[in-house]
């Protein structure tokens, strides 16, 4: 059995983790996937910052999980779900660490959308 290389954030590869204000609404193929105004901001190195959805703003009956998984050396295993009614380009398009790293605990319970295969995500700030 292989070990997993586990790395914590720091100064060379920074990730902070912060609630947002805003309403996050992603859409696909005309209907809501998930819609919140209890998102996380994960802002990870040099990477564009990614809205985190808290699972029980997000439509899981418009969901499927895929067999596809990924690793990342920070937040740990990843799992995937395609949006079946947005077709090909919608494949894998939400993923989700269900067991994620201590330096990132706040993302538990929580799933990012990939901006290129949603319709639309819309974010609205906070008045």
């Amino acid at each position: 059995m292989t070990s997993k290389d586990v790395r914590v954030p720091g100064p060379d590869h920074p990730i902070t983790v912060e609630p947002s204000t805003d309403e996050i609404v992603v859409s696909v193929g005309g209907r809501v996937v998930a819609s919140t105004r209890g998102a996380l901001i994960l802002r990870e190195a040099s990477y564009p910052p990614v809205h985190y959805i808290p699972v029980e703003d997000v439509d899981f009956e418009l969901l499927e999980r895929t067999g596809h998984t990924t690793y990342c050396p920070y937040k740990g295993e990843c799992g995937y779900y395609s949006i079946p009614s947005g077709g090909e380009k919608a494949v894998n398009a939400v993923w989700r660490y269900e067991d994620p790293y201590p330096a990132v605990a706040a993302i538990k319970d929580h799933v990012a959308f990939y901006p290129d295969r949603v319709d639309e995500i819309t974010v609205r700030a906070a008045a």
